[in-house]
């Protein structure tokens, strides 16, 4: 997650739109992040750790601790828990996809880089696989109370495909509604790639421009991750 002015308020490694599909149960997904996000006079972003467990049959529990950057102060960033459970499951000759809900609370720390209240994310992310290809998206409201704030809306679309059986590509575009009274729309879009170059070890990367409000809101965001799985 990156500084709210800049860029959406959810990830789905690598892309700012999230999927369906929960972490295995048992199992752990690590993620060791960075992203961020330009406006002119002003970079800023954050990096830390994404923790994901399979804790039950369809239901995921997350924990993002990251620190956060802007123009060379540093310090601690917004925490996020959350927890993803999927209640559709697409089946092979059926249209119906994968359907998940994964709220998220957002934690402030007090570092002068976070909001001064909590915040909350209600959203649906839907998945359907064809082969090589998959399609997911969604979005949802996110509760953002505090002086000169808005409640605003976070959607978006991510196409991949898999090139090999050790790398995937993919393109989204997402969008953002005002989320304060002097913040605008924002949409952008991002081209991504996942590349599993040994065992449990994953690179994630993806970027890309604003296309809406993007002098206001965002001229380009980028992010890079090493993922861990267990």
């Amino acid at each position: 997650m990156i500084a709210l002015a800049a860029a959406p308020v959810c990830a789905g490694p690598p892309y700012a739109t999230d999927d369906p599909e929960p972490t295995d149960t048992g199992h752990w997904e690590i993620y060791n992040y960075v992203n961020g996000a330009h406006t002119p006079g002003d970079t800023s972003g954050e990096g830390g750790l994404d923790l994901n467990y399979g804790a039950a049959e369809n239901l995921q529990l997350t924990l993002v601790i990251p620190g956060s950057y802007d123009n060379g102060r540093v310090g601690a960033g917004v925490v996020e828990l959350a927890a993803k459970y999927k209640f559709l499951h697409q089946s092979e000759g059926s249209w119906t996809p994968d359907v998940a809900f994964f709220p998220r609370v957002f934690a402030p720390t007090g570092t002068g880089f976070d909001p001064a209240r909590p915040g909350l994310l209600l959203p649906i992310w839907a998945g359907k696989d064809f082969g090589p290809w998959s399609v997911f998206g969604g979005g949802g409201l996110m509760i953002n109370p505090g002086k000169d704030q808005r409640n605003f809306w976070i959607s978006g679309l991510v196409v991949t495909r898999d090139v090999t059986k050790t790398l995937q590509l993919g393109a989204e575009v997402y969008h953002q509604t005002a989320q304060s009274r002097d913040a605008a729309d924002f949409t952008g879009v991002n081209l991504g790639a996942i590349w599993k170059f040994a065992g449990h070890w994953a690179l994630l990367a993806s970027g890309g421009p604003g296309v809406q409000n993007a002098r206001r809101q965002g001229q380009y965001a980028f992010y890079a991750a090493l993922e861990a799985t267990y």
